[in-house]
């Protein structure tokens, strides 16, 4: 759930691995699993079911359940007779899963509409973005020394290591959990940067308090609704996004979802899965999924199950678990409140020191960490389907605007923030986990042949790393039903993906 944030504070360099065709299943006790299911079709569902058909082949039958729309956390809503993103919105042009997921479904690139963005600290704009570049950085420089180096040093390094991932998966290596997927990627740093907060990791590194109070602060707020306090491997994820070189998908990034499940030949089930039961049939471990949909309740047997969808008690998916030894249970931990708040209206521009809004220059205002403050971020926003004579509103004219907020916004501070409007569309999510420094990381077998896909966010929440986490899991669940465990935790990859080659 990114709105976009910071450019121009770094620039990361991109680390291009091959794509390799995957391998055809081979199934040492010569049957393959005949039905796998998946709960949730949002891009981690979605993503799960292409990749398990591409490693399983098209005899194996593949049911999504989804009780809500395809997309999940990927979602529009329409204004005056377009379509706004609400949910996640950007793209990195290092998310190398997802660009191949446009590519392969024939999907477009959003026009890019340039906008300026600033920083608020309740009274006054205390860093405003122009349209020179050198000055841009010479202001950064004035205000806060080297720290934009030193931030830009460590995201590089950090964003270099991660990229190893799809040398991994392209080689056809798996991860039994997310720590292991980790530490195969950084070592220990990569899994101490999940139990240390970002703004301790960030003082030691040599930042200042004021850049972490009055960039770093704003950047977490609009990207995760919370603090300096979040661990510092999701804080990095994060700033990874504080860049010029994002993208998103021409007629919504929610697209991408609907076109995998299309292209897996997945049957989509408009059902919700009320409890999973294990069942053993001879030696054969199965899993029975009992679901409600409009014609009634049934259930049905799998041989892999995988649940892309939050197993939190906060969530409320509702999923139980049943007949399991040892018993299976909800995770522990929270998810985060963000209101998504769609305005078409007049910004008023005078609660931000531009009294004549003729005069106020910006696309975005991110907001620093103050109690005065009820929101995170105000952006105008480009609907997502932009022609070629799209020009972003002026400020005096009636435009779309989307605020994100850790509550609902009350007529009184919907008056504040706009002299007046025509629509107001709200969307409340349960975005991304409520992060701790003392948080462990949920596992990702739960049982033989039972996956958790959303663990993963519990080390860094995007679209991306839904992708990697989909990816991940379908090269496991193929790697433990052939029973080739030489493809699975394997140590010191970098050295033996050289030596393959």
């Amino acid at each position: 759930m990114a709105a976009g944030a910071v450019p121009r504070l770094f620039l990361l360099l991109a680390v291009l691995s091959a794509a390799a065709e995957p391998e055809q299943p081979r199934h040492v006790d010569g049957a393959p699993p005949s039905k796998i299911a998946i709960v949730g079709a949002g891009i981690g569902g979605s993503a799960t079911a292409h990749f398990l058909r591409q490693h399983f082949g098209p005899e194996v039958q593949i049911d999504v359940y989804e009780k809500g729309e395809v997309g999940g956390r990927l979602a529009t809503v329409t204004v005056n007779h377009q379509d706004y993103e609400s949910g996640g919105s950007i793209i990195h042009s290092l998310n190398l899963h997802m660009q191949e997921f446009v590519k392969m479904l024939g999907l477009k690139y959003r026009r890019s509409v340039a906008g300026k963005t600033a920083v608020f600290n309740s009274d006054e704009m205390i860093l405003e973005e122009t349209d020179w570049y050198l000055l841009d950085l010479f202001r950064l420089w004035w205000r806060y020394g080297i720290s934009f180096i030193r931030l830009q040093m460590w995201v590089e390094e950090i964003m270099e290591k991660f990229m190893r991932i799809y040398k991994y998966q392209a080689h056809g290596y798996a991860f039994s959990s997310v720590e292991e997927l980790l530490d195969s990627l950084g070592g220990s740093g990569f899994i101490n940067m999940t139990r240390r907060s970002l703004s301790d990791s960030l003082l030691e590194l040599g930042v200042s308090q004021r850049f972490i109070d009055e960039i770093i602060a704003p950047v977490m707020r609009v990207n995760y609704g919370q603090n300096v306090s979040i661990p510092a491997f999701v804080g990095a994820v994060s700033l990874a996004g504080a860049q010029n070189n994002l993208w998103a998908v021409e007629g919504g990034n929610k697209l991408v979802c609907s076109g995998l499940l299309k292209t897996a030949n997945a049957n989509l089930l408009r059902a919700q899965v009320g409890a999973i039961s294990s069942v053993l049939s001879g030696d054969a471990q199965q899993y029975q999924l009992s679901f409600s949909a409009a014609a009634g309740s049934a259930s049905e047997l799998y041989d892999i199950v995988v649940l892309a969808t939050p197993l939190q008690d906060s969530v409320g998916s509702g999923v139980l678990f049943q007949d399991f030894s040892p018993a299976s249970h909800p995770q522990e931990g929270s998810y985060h409140s963000t209101v998504a708040t769609v305005v078409h209206g007049y910004l008023n521009t005078s609660f931000f020191g531009f009294p004549d809004p003729r005069l106020f220059p910006f696309a975005t205002v991110l907001t620093m960490d103050s109690p005065d403050l009820f929101f995170n971020s105000v952006s105008s926003v480009c609907p997502v389907n932009i022609s070629v004579g799209f020009r972003r509103k002026q400020p005096q004219e009636a435009g779309v605007y989307k605020v994100f907020s850790p509550k609902p916004l009350d007529k009184s501070q919907l008056k504040i923030l706009f002299r007046s409007y025509y629509s107001v569309q709200v969307t409340e999510w349960q975005a991304y986990p409520s992060y701790r420094s003392s948080q462990r990381l949920p596992p990702v077998e739960l049982h033989p042949n039972l996956y958790y896909l959303n663990g993963v966010e519990w080390a860094a929440s995007a679209m991306e790393m839904s992708a990697v986490a989909a990816k991940n899991i379908a090269l496991l669940a193929y790697h433990r039903w052939s029973r080739q465990t030489d493809m699975v935790d394997q140590k010191d990859l970098m050295h033996k993906i050289k030596t393959e080659l």
